[in-house]
């Protein structure tokens, strides 16, 4: 005789399995708007890095043209250049809002990227 669950369900599973979907759901929107915000404030390094041999409206340009491509709006491509002689440095910052949509939610938040170089 043969004794078991077979054909019985079990909740802990289930639970599980909705948990994850629920964390994919929400956390993709998520993910992708900061993945968006790295990619940005990495491109404003290598800037940095490289403003000793580039002028402002090259780096600015370059910027914009990074925020466009992103898909970021257009405040991201309004960034600021400030070359600073004590301490020999390079600050190159920017700022712009976005929202994360949630079902029956709305958040907004407003990305502040900074970065500092030496020259």
């Amino acid at each position: 005789m043969v004794t078991g669950r077979a054909g019985k369900m079990r909740w802990g599973c289930l639970v599980s399995l909705a948990l994850v979907a629920i964390a994919i759901y929400f956390g993709i929107p998520i993910g992708r708007t900061f993945f968006q915000y790295y990619q940005m404030k990495d491109e404003m390094k290598v800037q940095a890095n490289f403003a000793v041999n580039i002028d402002d409206d090259t780096i600015r340009r370059r910027l914009r043209a990074k925020a466009e491509e992103l898909g970021l709006p257009i405040e991201a491509g309004r960034v600021s250049i400030r070359r600073r002689s004590r301490p020999r440095e390079v600050v190159i910052s920017t700022t712009w809002p976005d929202t994360l949509v949630f079902p029956l939610y709305r958040l907004p938040v407003t990305f502040k990227p900074e970065v500092r170089a030496g020259l």
